[in-house]
């Protein structure tokens, strides 16, 4: 007898013609189809919408997963084959496989929130605790993962089923996030987005190997400060916004004179004048400390004010166009002669505005002037002859030589230096001669 035989004579089959979830509601993530105590027709249908899929399980094992579309039933196919090969007769309830249907659509605006507050090391504040939510959206990526992982045998698994582990997931994860972006809490506003969009890039793979789940959507609508930080950041807000806090002082001082002046009796009231005209002399005394001060004086109040307009800055000195050695650049005249006494030597020239054209460092007086005189070049270095005479030999300059002439005239004093073809005699050679004249010139000796 085949399968489909038997089932027809099993008591209580009700034979079933189409199998297919009509969802009723927007938070229904697995419906089991009730297959109980029923049959499925040979020939009949399996439909999966859009937005759906369809796990057949078998003796408690998956068999198949079919996504949108309509699926004949029949013997033919080989996951309805194994599916009611597991079917058992002769008990009161035969049937051990099990339809589940799944929605894979997204289930968007799922609340999430941090329960605690999350501490932080602010680089503006210091350690600050802050609060956030916002939503988030998934969907089953994996419907047979899903269902072994989260769902197991429960007929009806609905959102709020899940949403408690994936919110503490979340909140775990976006303090890490912002932890590791190491954003002042007054520019986390400029970053909301790009933190979402983090956070559902690093989370999203997690959720798909552990889960089934795609994280399609991640997004921080507030992060807040406790609400005493808050007051503080108001305050410091406002102060920011006033500006002048001596003058705002005073103007506050000022209305409440008049406030006080305008209450009924309050102007034949001595303690109070008394009180309003010492209020008004300390507003009118800083008004004037203040436009002293800023005109150089100071006020003492011993002996009134003192001091008086101080003497303007000094006029700045003109700047050049300077090019040289070490390059372009605007250079005041000290500044220039600075750089020409370090390299004598090069090119300076300068420029100013209504020149017609560039001109050396010694064409301009302003420059020239602070130019310290050039250092003499040293005296020319005499020349030095090897000597062989009555002392030995030795090299020695000119003078030298002409001293040790001088000294033994009857003797032998002969010379070389380079250039020379031999040794000659030191009284033939001009540069010892001219060495050995008298100072200040004169005539030559006699002749012997």
């Amino acid at each position: 007898m085949s399968i489909w035989n038997r089932l027809k004579n099993h008591a209580g089959a009700q034979f079933l013609d189409v199998i297919e979830w009509m969802e009723d509601d927007r938070n229904t993530l697995v419906w089991r189809f009730p297959v109980f105590g029923q049959a499925i027709q040979d020939g009949g249908r399996l439909v999966v919408r859009e937005g759906q899929a369809a796990i057949f399980q078998a003796e408690g094992q998956i068999s198949d997963v079919f996504g949108p579309g309509t699926y004949e039933l029949s013997t033919r196919t080989k996951a309805i084959t194994g599916f009611f090969e597991t079917i058992k007769y002769g008990l009161n309830y035969p049937y051990k496989g099990d339809v589940f249907f799944m929605s894979t659509r997204q289930f968007t605006d799922q609340k999430w929130g941090t329960p605690n507050p999350i501490m932080l090391r602010d680089q503006e504040f210091g350690a600050v605790r802050i609060r956030a939510f916002g939503v988030y959206a998934y969907r089953i990526n994996d419907p047979a993962k899903f269902l072994r992982e989260l769902v197991g045998n429960t007929g009806l698994f609905e959102t709020k089923e899940i949403n408690g582990q994936l919110k503490r997931k979340l909140v775990s994860g976006f303090a890490d996030t912002v932890g590791e972006a190491n954003k002042s809490v007054l520019d986390l506003a400029a970053h909301y987005m790009d933190i979402g969009d983090t956070m559902r890039d690093r989370l999203s793979g997690w959720f798909e190997s552990n889960y089934g789940i795609k994280l399609t959507d991640f997004v921080i609508e507030n992060i807040s400060l406790p609400p005493n930080v808050e007051k503080m950041l108001d305050k410091r807000t406002s102060m920011g916004i006033i500006g002048d806090m001596g003058a705002y002082s005073q103007f506050q001082a000022a209305n409440a004179i008049e406030t006080a002046a305008a209450q009924p009796g309050g102007g034949g009231n001595p303690m109070l004048q008394a009180g309003m005209g010492l209020a008004m002399g300390n507003v009118m005394g800083q008004q004037m400390m203040h436009a002293q001060q800023g005109r150089g004086a100071q006020f003492n109040p011993q002996h009134g004010m003192s001091g008086g307009t101080p003497p303007p800055p000094p006029q700045a000195q003109p700047r050049y166009h300077y090019n040289g050695p070490s390059g372009a650049a605007q250079l005041t005249a000290q500044e220039v002669a600075q750089k020409v006494a370090q390299n004598r030597t090069a090119q300076h020239h300068l420029w100013m505005n209504g020149w017609p054209g560039w001109k050396p460092w010694s064409q301009v007086q302003e420059v020239a002037a602070l130019v310290p005189p050039a250092a003499p070049p040293p005296p020319p270095a005499s020349s030095v002859f090897h000597y062989s005479g009555p002392g030995g030999q030795a090299q020695l300059s000119a003078q030298q030589v002409a001293q040790r002439v001088a000294q033994n005239p009857s003797a032998q004093h002969m010379v070389w230096k380079e250039g020379f073809s031999g040794w000659q005699d030191a009284r033939t050679v001009a540069e010892i001669t001219a060495a050995s004249s008298p100072a200040g010139g004169g005539p030559p000796p006699p002749p012997m």
